[in-house]
């Protein structure tokens, strides 16, 4: 790792992106340190080849959508990254043909850059969006996990399934990108792979694909783990990771009870029902897990307690018909998970999983372990007077200060 000056290191950066041959894709985000927040929360840039020729591609996001725009080589594309550059980003992640540097700026200005060598790949300068798929839809493990037929094309039936695998892969994609230029996880290597745990897996099809994708298209090592109840689940992962040579390994049993060593780095629970998504983050939390993605689907036991409950004045009305107390109890639940991993130094998000047109579950908890608890007192005073006021007490609470 080398230290440099804001000036030395912007110019470094400036020299990896506008190198058209070489450079296979930079990533701007998280915010520096006691500066204003960027412009935008996350840019990604590569070069595309357009009619009128090669082009720098920007893809800026806001806090609900992204934004794209195309630089001609030369001035233009000179003065699109200068712009960039000026914004105080925290980190960049910069990937050529042959390295990937990541690269963090300080409190203080000073730019921390590691380099490392890596496979030559070569970059993608296909603009069709079409053709842009994080996994494409011929990919074996879909054709295996009956997403795909054996032509190559989605089945008609599967489209939503594949519309929640290319979310999903986008979403890991970009939040294990910021975690390694953030220094928040651990690059891995052939001798110690990326450890991934899907807790209350199923059948896996999601983790499957999130396996592939970080394997063949981003030639990472990964070694996967996947926990549920079921034996039939069990046997039917067993033999599907067999067949397609994935380096994975299945357990039957409770997600509280399970015992993984060494613990996971990156857990996953994609719709584990109602408190079992309770159970797979305090089991995240436990272990220290660097990156937490939590796809909840029922929310039963904040309902069950509201049904009980003596609601607050003036809020009857918003519990008082089954539906809407379903809703509220979904969005309490939810936020009140937030608060607790925010207690347990996670910084959280919580976002759209995929348009509610494709999964009426489509709320996902996104947490990245700081190191460093929001132990304010304004926030455990707005914890506490929520479930006070309500008279709830939610499981992860329990399991977490068990």
């Amino acid at each position: 790792m080398t230290t440099q000056t804001l000036t030395a290191g912007a110019a470094q950066i400036r020299g990896w992106v506008l190198q058209d041959e070489t450079l296979v894709r930079a990533v701007a985000s998280g915010r520096r340190r006691g500066d204003r927040a960027p412009a935008w929360r996350r840019v990604e840039l590569r070069y595309v080849d357009l009619k009128a020729g090669r082009h720098l591609h920007v893809t800026s996001y806001d806090a609900t959508q992204a934004h794209t725009s195309n630089h001609r080589l030369g001035a233009p594309a000179v003065a699109a990254l200068a712009d960039l550059l000026a914004e105080p980003f925290g980190t960049w992640h910069v990937e050529t043909t042959t390295a990937t540097h990541q690269v963090r700026i300080t409190k203080k200005g000073r730019v921390l850059v590691h380099s490392s060598a890596a496979p030559d790949r070569a970059p993608e300068r296909v603009h069709d969006r079409a053709k842009q798929r994080l996994l494409p839809e011929s990919d074996p493990v879909l054709v295996a996990l009956g997403i795909s037929a054996g032509t190559g094309s989605v089945r008609a039936s599967a489209q939503a399934k594949y519309r929640q695998v290319e979310d999903l892969l986008r979403i890991l994609d970009s939040t294990l990108t910021d975690a390694w230029s953030a220094g928040q996880l651990r690059r891995p290597t052939p001798e110690e792979p990326l450890r991934i745990a899907d807790l209350g897996c199923g059948n896996a099809a999601l983790t499957f694909a999130a396996h592939r994708f970080l394997t063949a298209e981003r030639g990472l090592p990964v070694r996967l783990i996947g926990v549920d109840v079921k034996r039939q689940s069990f046997e039917h992962n067993t033999r599907l990771a067999g067949e397609l040579e994935i380096d994975a390994e299945f357990k039957v049993g409770t997600i509280a009870d399970v015992e993984l060593d060494p613990a996971p780095e990156v857990v996953l629970a994609l719709h584990a029902c109602d408190t079992a998504t309770d159970e797979a983050l305090a089991r995240a939390a436990g272990w220290g897990a660097a990156v937490v993605l939590a796809a909840p689907c029922c929310h039963h036991d904040i309902a069950a307690q509201l049904r009980r409950a003596d609601p607050p004045a003036p809020y009857s009305l918003l519990i008082r018909d089954g539906i809407l107390r379903e809703r509220f109890a979904d969005t309490m639940t939810d936020a009140l998970r937030a608060g607790l991993l925010r207690g347990q130094g996670y910084r959280v998000d919580v976002m759209e999983f995929v348009e509610s047109k494709h999964t009426p579950r489509n709320t996902l908890i996104r947490a990245v372990r700081t190191g460093t608890p929001t132990t304010g007192r304004h926030l455990r005073s707005e914890y506490d007077d929520l479930a006070g006021l309500w008279g709830i007490t939610p499981r992860l609470a329990a399991l977490l200060h068990s």
